[in-house]
């Protein structure tokens, strides 16, 4: 703990920052709660989408040997071509975190006479896993984000209850002692010079 002075001044300047750090440790408080909720409806939002990627597999299991076929392959390599992942921001408890608004791909003409008829489906699938692969990733930053957030925040509050507020309180304890000791001290010398006075004029 800093060296104080154990003047008026000083007790002044450890109310004001006191009340300042009261006034907002609550907030900080709110904050807090807001990120671990944020963080818990993001991981289960995670959890939804490892849910989802796994019923498309699931779904895909009665077809999936026919991605053996070299043609079916060629199509889809040469075909689809994720073109970008649109992405948003959203505030969250304070902070901006990315969200996933979807992706776009790029699909050439493909003529029906020499495609294989499973391919619109292979195709629908392999964009809704790339999409679903790609809203995870971005829930997984959000979730990054909203974790360093909190640990950030939960020293500050540690910072405030723990350090901050006592000292200030200490501080305030020890400085009233000192003016309160020098205020009895300062009548008790009057007193004394009062009586010498008296008694040096009688």
């Amino acid at each position: 703990m800093a060296k104080i002075k154990l003047t008026k001044t000083e007790l002044k300047t450890q109310q004001d920052a006191l009340k300042q750090y009261r006034r907002y440790l609550p907030t900080l408080q709110i904050k807090k709660q807001q990120l671990q909720q944020e963080i818990r409806l993001s991981r289960e939002r995670l959890e939804e989408n490892l849910r989802e990627r796994e019923k498309l597999v699931e779904n895909l299991s009665g077809w999936i040997a026919l991605f053996g076929d070299e043609a079916m392959l060629q199509t889809l390599r040469d075909g689809i071509r994720l073109e970008r992942i649109r992405r948003g921001r959203m505030n969250i408890a304070g902070i901006m975190v990315p969200t996933f608004e979807g992706a776009d791909f790029r699909m050439p003409e493909l003529d029906p006479a020499l495609t294989p008829w499973y391919a619109d489906d292979a195709a629908e699938a392999l964009k809704q896993a790339v999409a679903l692969r790609a809203a995870g990733r971005i829930i997984m930053e959000q979730e990054k984000m909203l974790s360093d957030e909190l640990r950030s925040t939960s020293q500050k509050v540690n910072l405030f209850e723990k350090v901050k507020i006592p000292e200030c309180r200490e501080n305030i304890r020890q400085i009233r002692i000192y003016i309160t000791d020098q205020e009895t001290a300062a009548v008790a010398r009057s007193k004394i010079a009062k009586k010498k006075t008296v008694e040096a004029a009688s």
